[in-house]
């Protein structure tokens, strides 16, 4: 999948992109909004989840290692 964005603003609650961007009927879209607070009413907030490896054998990919660096005594 491949993300590209572009900026817009809102109007009459219809988000009208710069001029020149025309998307494909049905694309999905998602919308980050920078800077305001938005009033979601009753409703609660998205909740974003961290992605999940599909093939447990990679998490050995993603070991943490420490590496500990000797002080410089010279100084």
């Amino acid at each position: 999948m491949s993300i590209s964005t572009y900026e817009g603003v809102v109007k009459k609650g219809k988000i009208h992109l710069q001029t020149g961007i025309k998307l494909p009927e049905n694309a999905k879209v998602y919308v980050i909004v920078a800077d305001i607070d938005v009033k979601l009413g009753d409703k609660k907030p998205v909740q974003i989840l961290s992605p999940r490896l599909t093939n447990r054998k990679q998490a050995a990919r993603l070991k943490l290692t420490v590496t500990e660096e000797k002080p410089n005594v010279r100084i």
